[in-house]
């Protein structure tokens, strides 16, 4: 334990522990309880269920992504903090695979691609071990090519598209260091073969932006952290809602937000996703 905290998890271990006063057990606890009883016909979760990559911290993010669902409900995409050094990269395939794999599989795989419906449910990792102080992502080329080829194929087979990545997808999408760093590459390949929404984490806020594609401006939502304490500013714990309807030749799509008011452990609905 003491030997893993002498690199980059020293620094990360300090940055958490300033942070631990505004994140809450009790109050992601009634966040999951919400989901539950909301019973959605699917979770997507984008990432960062560990705090500095220890082994020991696998066992109870396992634990908890169960409570959110069995993997047939839930899918799963890492995040820098779940990636956060080069030996967490084994403990995520190990750990998480059944959550982050293809249909018909229990391995890892990114991308991976699930159906649902008429839903296709793209999952790409853009979790990678980075110096100390840095945040950022990256797909990759080799996860851009078969992400282009995924999202060319479930286009073709008139499937909603819905594209999960942990960093904010596109160029200047966080502050210098935090940011996916292959977002130009992510935003060509959406502009070429379009998608329906793309949600994605990291930020802690709720964002919006839109995303050229062939058949007009893709959302891309940013949800907050699921574990923010009440009041703290602008980083609300909250979890979306979304309903996807077939509708002629395109579709519907309403987005729900659910978290805390401000200064309250009361889960209530906080208003549409302005898409």
């Amino acid at each position: 334990m003491i030997r893993e905290l002498l690199n980059k998890r020293f620094t990360g271990y300090v940055n958490w522990r300033r942070r631990s006063h505004i994140h809450n057990m009790e109050v992601l606890g009634e966040i999951v309880a919400d989901i539950r009883a909301h019973a959605p016909d699917h979770v997507a979760m984008t990432g960062d269920i560990l705090n500095i990559g220890l082994p020991e911290e696998f066992r109870f993010a396992r634990a908890w992504l169960e409570t959110l669902g069995d993997p047939t409900h839930v899918s799963f995409v890492p995040g820098n903090h779940d990636a956060y050094v080069r030996g967490s990269l084994p403990w995520i395939v190990d750990t998480f695979g059944p959550w982050c794999s293809n249909d018909g599989d229990t391995k890892t795989s990114f991308p991976y691609l699930r159906v649902r419906g008429d839903v296709a449910l793209i999952g790409l990792s853009s979790g990678v071990p980075t110096l100390p102080l840095l945040a950022s992502g990256r797909v990759g080329e080799a996860q851009m090519r078969v992400f282009s080829s995924l999202l060319e194929d479930t286009g073709k087979r008139g499937l909603f598209r819905v594209v999960m990545i942990h960093h904010p997808p596109w160029q200047s999408g966080a502050s210098f260091g935090r940011g996916l760093t292959d977002a130009r590459a992510f935003e060509r390949t959406v502009a070429r073969h379009g998608a329906e929404l793309i949600l994605h984490g990291h930020n802690h806020r709720l964002m919006v932006r839109k995303l050229a594609s062939p058949s007009g401006a893709v959302p891309s939502i940013g949800v907050a952290s699921a574990s923010a304490v009440p009041g703290t500013p602008h980083h609300r714990a909250a979890w979306h809602l979304y309903t996807v309807e077939k509708r002629g030749n395109g579709w519907s799509i309403e987005g729900r937000i659910r978290g805390l008011q401000s200064g309250e452990r009361r889960v209530s609905d906080l208003g549409e996703v302005p898409f």
